[in-house]
């Protein structure tokens, strides 16, 4: 099909009365919003935050915010997959100043290939979308065309996509083979096509909890259930504080310190609080260190559900002088966070190699600056949420190699349960999302994650 030159001026009378068409804000929404994170490249998150998010996200009820998030999670998670398959419906590619019409084709796609949306409501509400707007008033009949297309041919051509596409940038799938060769970096490629479960950190007895929230223990300790049966907040135990959602992989790095007792721990780029709360949980007295008021006031927030306690320092880490040295520190540092892409399918669409690059450049910086707060022969553990070597074993390698007031501390086979499938040769850490396989994809893996311990030297 030949995509029609756009036209800039429609009908504004008819505009006006299509925004009563029920599920239209909702389509419109979202191809607002997936526009924001492939062009501007925002993070999700930000957009559909329920107080400070877009204007056109913030003016739905909560059934179709719901339905918003479900449709740019999809059409992010299958973008090349939704990609290929339209492609193949248009005699040539859209022209470049027809954005507006492929942000349509994917949301209406999303609907027809993932979601339990009738082809017949998606199809038509795209069509719809397309008249009301003046930049695809003239692309109505394409639109109807491509989508009708798509539903006749989802049974047939869905599934071989999928196994020739690879749902990533190319930067990003270029990144992951060179890491982690071809076939772990495809085995990651297609965990990122399945929602992560929902792992929760207990305060005590795993097993109890596993059984009350319907989830199963993992070999680290943490409960996972594959698909909650009531929100988060509704879920039992949440009230008294029993517990506190934490992906699995994110729980480990607070267990490298061993017994810290009676310890003074900084737990630096605090927030939200997991590790806080494990490190307060072992034993130490926490301070948490984050740089934004906001988000250590949910910190505290909580802290208070779970009935803990910390002493709290909002301040650039790079400029906070502590009265006395702790006896160690906890980095988990801001990174490019390509290890939660289960959970934030934006990631690889709102960054960049450039991005990550300059994100190591700001850990090597803040690593620096930790290893000053804490005692001479005191423990540091680094670490982030990045799949990218340069956000963490290159970097641990350098810093170790550069700095005389700082060394390695391996992570020992037998140490900590649980951890050894997860230790390199270098006594480091690193999980990934193809790691830890059972029984189906939906219950497996972790987010991608590095972190390694170090000792000040004496």
């Amino acid at each position: 099909m030949k995509p029609p030159r756009p036209r800039p001026r429609g009908n504004p009378q008819q505009r006006a009365g299509d925004e009563t068409v029920a599920g239209l804000a909702a389509r419109k929404a979202a191809a607002r919003l997936l526009a924001a994170v492939v062009d501007p490249r925002t993070p999700l998150d930000g957009l559909t935050d329920n107080e400070h998010g877009h204007p056109q996200y913030k003016a739905l009820d909560s059934r179709d915010r719901a339905l918003v998030r479900a449709i740019l999670v999809t059409a992010l998670r299958h973008r090349m997959t939704i990609a290929a398959l339209l492609a193949k419906r248009l005699e040539k590619p859209l022209p470049p100043n027809a954005t507006a019409l492929a942000h349509i084709l994917h949301v209406a796609a999303a609907q027809i290939l993932f979601l339990d949306v009738p082809d017949s409501a998606a199809v038509d509400l795209a069509v719809t979308h397309a008249k009301s707007d003046p930049r695809t008033l003239r692309f109505a009949a394409l639109v109807n065309g491509v989508l009708r297309s798509l539903a006749r041919a989802k049974e047939t051509e869905l599934a071989p996509t999928l196994a020739a596409t690879s749902e990533a940038p190319q930067w990003f799938v270029r990144r992951l083979a060179a890491a982690y060769g071809a076939g772990k970096g495809q085995a990651i490629l297609e965990a990122h096509r399945h929602e992560a479960p929902v792992d929760f950190t207990v305060k005590a007895d795993p097993q109890l909890w596993a059984e009350r929230l319907g989830g199963i223990v993992l070999p680290t300790g943490t409960v996972r259930v594959e698909r909650p049966k009531a929100a988060v907040t509704d879920l039992p135990g949440f009230a008294e504080g029993a517990w506190w959602v934490q992906d699995a992989a994110a729980s480990l790095p607070a267990r490298l310190f061993g017994d810290v007792t009676g310890q003074r721990v900084a737990d630096l780029c605090a927030a939200p609080g997991g590790k806080t709360a494990q490190l307060i949980l072992a034993g130490a007295h926490v301070t948490a260190v984050d740089t934004s008021k906001n988000r250590l006031a949910r910190l505290a927030q909580n802290l208070e559900r779970l009935g803990l306690s910390a002493e709290f320092v909002q301040t650039d880490l790079l400029d906070y002088r502590p009265a006395e040295l702790f006896d160690a520190v906890l980095l988990d540092a801001p990174c490019s966070s390509t290890g939660t892409i289960r959970r934030h399918p934006d990631v690889p669409w709102t960054k960049t190699v450039a991005d990550v690059e300059k994100l190591a450049a700001l850990q090597r910086r803040l690593l620096a600056r930790a290893v000053t707060l804490v005692k001479p022969g005191g423990r540091i553990v680094f670490s982030n949420c990045s799949l990218d070597p340069i956000e963490g074993e290159e970097l641990c390698r350098a810093f170790l190699s550069e700095s005389a007031e700082v060394i390695a501390d391996p992570i020992r086979p037998g140490e900590f349960i649980g951890l050894d499938a997860f230790l390199t040769s270098e006594g480091t850490l690193r999980t990934t999302p193809a790691d830890l396989a059972l029984e189906s994809p939906g219950i497996s893996g972790l987010d991608g994650f590095f972190a390694a311990r170090m000792q000040r030297a004496v």
